[in-house]
């Protein structure tokens, strides 16, 4: 693996993203999407693992001592969001690396094909300030709204309480996990590695509205 000009620091926050190579699509269908979520958990953790991926005991696995602590998640048909931190040097890395390869394994074998799957090695952004990092708690659960309203952004929102709706409803991020819901999925999250942001449900969701009334 080629060494990146700047490592990643412990204690930090970074924006992790990447997609599919030529822009494909690398989630076909529920099943996939519910793949990578489980890789999501599993790889996270010192200890190698082998298990059937089947059912939401996957949750309960003993990963041994974690690599990551993940803010925030969001999955989309071509491309995925991360907000990580890492406890030591590496982790971020050794993470990615095993997330990666386990994905387009699984992804390769089940549509018969070969190659690369992902656009080259993952992107990174440093969340250097709270201003930059609270920002990236909405951006990343915001972006599903693209597949309800492409041009959001250029055109405004036509019904916010519908999209808002929609966002609560989308089931491959993390967004559900940060009201209390009984999804065995929250397990990937540690909320205390990162700044306290928001400190009731209330004012997450009103971040959140707050965004759907952004226009460039």
């Amino acid at each position: 693996m080629t060494l990146r000009k700047i490592p990643f620091a412990a204690g930090e926050f970074y924006h992790i993203y990447n997609r599919g190579n030529s822009k494909q699509i690398i989630f076909r269908g529920e099943n996939d999407y519910e793949r990578f979520i489980k890789l999501l958990f599993l790889s996270n953790g010192k200890e190698n693992f082998k298990i059937c991926l089947t059912g939401n005991d996957v949750y309960n696995f003993n990963r041994g001592e974690r690599l990551v602590d993940v803010g925030a998640y969001c999955l989309m048909p071509n491309h995925f969001h991360l907000l990580l931190t890492q406890p030591e040097g590496g982790g971020i890395s050794k993470f990615m690396q095993k997330l990666s390869t386990g994905y387009s394994m699984y992804y390769n074998n089940k549509y018969e094909r070969t190659g690369t799957l992902f656009e080259g090695k993952f992107k990174s952004e440093h969340a250097k300030d709270d201003r930059y990092l609270k920002y990236l708690f909405s951006y990343i659960h915001l972006n599903p709204v693209k597949l309800l309203e492409p041009n959001w952004k250029e055109e405004g929102i036509k019904n916010k309480k519908q999209t808002l709706r929609f966002i609560e409803q989308y089931k491959f991020s993390s967004y559900q996990d940060y009201f209390d819901c009984d999804r065995k999925q929250k397990n990937i999250l540690n909320p205390n590695a990162f700044p306290d942001y928001f400190s009731t449900k209330k004012l997450l969701k009103g971040e959140i509205f707050n965004w759907l009334h952004y226009k460039k």
